[in-house]
């Protein structure tokens, strides 16, 4: 014993770095797989089931949702305590002094006096209160009357009927940002074709001037003026043709020009969707809709200059606007001057360019060319309208970054931020201040780079100010006044922590507010694990979660199953705290379940985000294999040997391209509503990774020109209905699989649209996964089913 063990460490000295992997394998061997009884997987199956509901009943104070008053001196909340239970708490905003907003108790009893009721003080009958002006008094409904209580006396009288509870006034925001809150399966088209405007072609449709004194009718493709006082109809356009018509125009401001936007029309051809199981029954219905699809002819457009008084008309100097996207005219504080952006096709470069009314010249105010890619679905820009100066956010340095623009110009005055970080929204543009509040990831060393933290700085670039601090993922709602904030902070190891802030110099006023897990943890509940492991270059840090069944035993070894989005428009692995996830459902069933960002994703640098250009199939699969690897060398019980995957949307094309191009590490896959090939996927979503022309790697990179590789076990789902892909990406990976003769499970899933399935989908992964990578039998429903289940 003593000389295994002495050779052991003597071999683990010899290999160096290696040491802890072997280890790992070595004792591995000598861990027994997890295969529960029957018993034991029926119970696992409810704990799944009940997991969501468990978790409600167990967490608490998990969100405050303001209600400022007192000319921002003072916010009550209302939290949520369980079983109809609340609490109504005030905070005071200059000391972040906490109490209870009014005696619950008092107020209890004198309601239930005077309604004649019986109302106890842990579950009032009302959800929303409003102070009165002079903070003597509280109104509330409890249906049908409106109740106002003295705070002094604590008398409750009726004062009416019910009114509409109305939300509190917030800051209001200049743009949304990109945080780990959107869902993934989030790819609908920026352009939709408009068929309603495309039958509408030809007719007229009144367009009048800012100053009301010109009307403007469209017909046969051109424009047509006429004074609104009497005055004859006049055709102002000759350019319009068919083919390439007119069909709207943008006046400018002080109505001596407008702006002419002729089109020609792409293909817009059709898909279909076939609804075999309509409502009512009868016939199955043909659903049909027009769906641009890469390398389809796109609609195109270009800009004439109009003269209402001289019936002139001068072309734009211009390449035309060729992404299908209608150009937006904005105008200038000179009205002479107007711009409009402009992605190329292959989103290969971005421009703000700038007309002139008179001559129809054009000039580039931004013009960034990529080797790569622009990304589209991170732009951002905002035009100021007393300095005509732009914030751009652009990744051209490397990183995403604000910068300032001089649009007089047309060059860079400074950049706004700096720092090898990534901003991820804009929140607010103060003009008067020339200071931009932002929120952004990846600055604070020593934390999760994905985590969102809130900033505001000034338009050359000094005075940055941490609004936000504390090592979670934050979110934050300003007074009305943005005056103060409220941050709220967590991790999916971290319970959500509320702090009242100052807005000028993000100072903390108070930390008033705590989630309350407690009986979740004595419920057997864990947080999930942050893992963290190199990337395929060796150096770079790839994040990911762990979760682990409520029973889990260190002794046994474990599948271990990856939740994939490889979608290059975000990153996807979850940064706040939840008590509940369908992953962790899926681990009770007896897995360790795991989700990661790999290369190829956003927010990271660009460097990391090109990974995926032009390779799609990538999906950072050597990222997560290594970082499954280095998780079971750390954890002997994970079984890097029975390795499942599932996905939807872009998940879905992730999941079987891991049983095709991957089957020596992946042995068992469900794919939802997957987009099986990227020609056949919607345009803009593809062209913007996948590049245009199209080139050879869209076919070597398919699944479905891949299908002769499938290894492993297979379940692929779809809805019949699907808006999103198009459901023939499936059934033609299905159709080559039969060709090449593979063994494979498919569900078509009649009069669902884009879904990961739904409750009947989620029973069918479950089942799947337990069968071929527990080895055991899921239970069988269609025979008697024992009691609770």
């Amino acid at each position: 014993m003593l000389a295994g063990k002495f050779g052991l460490a003597l071999l683990s000295m010899l290999l160096g770095t290696h040491s802890s992997v072997l280890n790992g394998d070595l004792a591995a061997r000598h861990l027994a797989d997890y295969v529960p009884t029957p018993e034991e997987l029926l119970l696992s199956y409810k704990r799944a089931d009940a997991q969501r509901q468990t978790a409600a009943a167990r967490a608490f104070k998990l969100r405050v949702v303001p209600h400022w008053y007192d000319s921002e001196r003072h916010f009550w909340y209302r939290n949520d305590l369980g079983n109809g239970a609340k609490e109504f708490i005030d905070v005071e905003t200059e000391r972040g002094h906490r109490t209870f907003a009014f005696d619950h108790a008092k107020l209890a009893a004198a309601l239930s006096k005077a309604a004649e009721a019986d109302y106890s003080a842990s579950k009032l009958p009302f959800s929303t209160i409003d102070f009165s002006d002079d903070l003597k008094s509280i109104s509330f409904n409890v249906e049908p009357s409106r109740w106002k209580c003295d705070l002094a006396s604590y008398e409750c009288v009726r004062t009416g009927p019910a009114t509409s509870d109305t939300p509190p006034p917030t800051a209001q925001t200049e743009s949304v940002g990109t945080g780990d809150e959107q869902s993934p399966y989030a790819e609908e088209p920026r352009y939709v074709a408009d068929a309603d405007l495309q039958r509408r072609r030809g007719q007229n449709r009144d367009l009048s001037s800012p100053d009301g004194k010109w009307s403007v009718t469209i017909s046969d493709g051109n424009i047509h003026v006429s004074a609104k006082e009497g005055g004859k109809e006049v055709l102002v356009s000759k350019a319009g043709v068919a083919g390439n018509e007119f069909f709207t125009v943008r006046w400018s401001p002080d109505s001596k020009s407008l702006v002419g936007i002729r089109r020609v029309l792409g293909d817009h051809k059709d898909v279909y969707l076939i609804q075999s199981s309509p409502d009512g029954g009868g016939r199955a219905k043909l659903r049909t809709r027009p769906y641009d699809l890469p390398g389809d002819k796109l609609d195109t457009f270009d800009l004439y200059v109009l003269d209402p008084v001289r019936l002139t008309e001068t072309k734009v100097q211009m390449d035309p606007v060729d992404t299908g996207d209608v150009p937006e005219v904005r105008w200038k504080r000179d009205p002479r001057f107007f711009t409009y952006e402009k992605t190329d096709r292959g989103h290969g470069r971005f421009r703000i360019i700038e007309g002139d009314t008179q001559t129809g010249a054009t000039r580039s105010l931004v013009d960034q060319i990529a080797k790569t890619f622009i990304d589209i679905t991170s732009q951002y820009d905002y035009f100021c309208t007393d300095t005509d100066e732009i914030i751009w956010r652009s990744e051209k340095d490397g990183w995403g970054r604000l910068y300032l623009v001089d649009g007089a110009k047309g060059v860079i005055s400074n950049p706004i931020t700096k720092g090898n970080w990534v901003v991820r929204g804009v929140d607010k543009v103060d003009e008067k201040a020339r200071q931009v509040w932002f929120h952004a990831s990846g600055k604070n060393e020593g934390q999760d780079p994905y985590l969102m933290q809130y900033y505001r700085v000034n338009f050359d670039g000094s005075g940055l100010v941490a609004l936000t601090e504390a090592n979670g993922n934050h979110t934050v709602e300003f007074s009305p006044t943005r005056k103060f904030l409220i941050d709220t902070y967590s991790r999916v190891d971290l319970e959500p922590t509320f702090e009242l802030r100052r807005s000028a110099d993000g100072k903390l006023v108070s930390r008033f507010e705590k989630a309350e897990i407690s009986a979740l943890k004595a419920s057997g509940w864990k947080y999930p694990e942050v893992f963290v492991s190199k990337a395929r270059d060796g150096q770079t840090d790839i994040w990911g979660v762990v979760f682990r069944p409520a029973n889990f035993d260190a002794t046994k070894k474990y599948p271990i199953i990856e939740n994939i989005y490889a979608g290059p428009q975000d990153s996807f692995v979850p940064k706040s705290f939840s008590p509940a996830n369908r992953m962790q459902a899926l681990a009770e069933l007896g897995f360790v379940v795991i989700q990661v960002d790999g290369m190829g994703t956003r927010n990271r640098s660009k460097a990391f985000h090109d990974v995926c250009w032009k390779n799609l199939a990538d999906a950072g699969f050597p990222d997560r294999i290594l970082w499954m690897k280095a998780l079971a060398a750390k954890y002997p019980y994970v079984d890097v040997d029975r390795v499942g995957i599932y996905g939807t949307s872009a998940g879905g094309q992730n999941s079987t391209g891991a049983m095709l191009f991957h089957p020596e590490f992946y042995k068992v896959a469900v794919s939802c509503a997957g987009c099986h090939d990227n020609r056949m996927d919607k345009v803009w979503w593809n062209e913007q990774w996948m590049g245009y022309p199209m080139g050879p790697h869209y076919a070597e990179q398919s699944n479905i020109t891949n299908a002769a590789k499938l290894k492993g076990k297979l379940l692929l789902m779809v809805g019949e209905l699907d808006t999103n892909v198009p459901p023939e990406s499936t059934m033609r990976l299905v159709d080559a699989f039969i060709k090449a003769n593979k063994d494979f499970q498919f569900l078509m899933l009649p009069g669902f649209d884009h879904t990961d399935g739904g409750p009947y989908g989620e029973r069918k992964r479950r089942d799947f996964f337990v069968h071929n990578l527990l080895g055991v039998e899921p239970p069988d429903r269609n025979g008697a089913m024992p009691t609770g289940r």
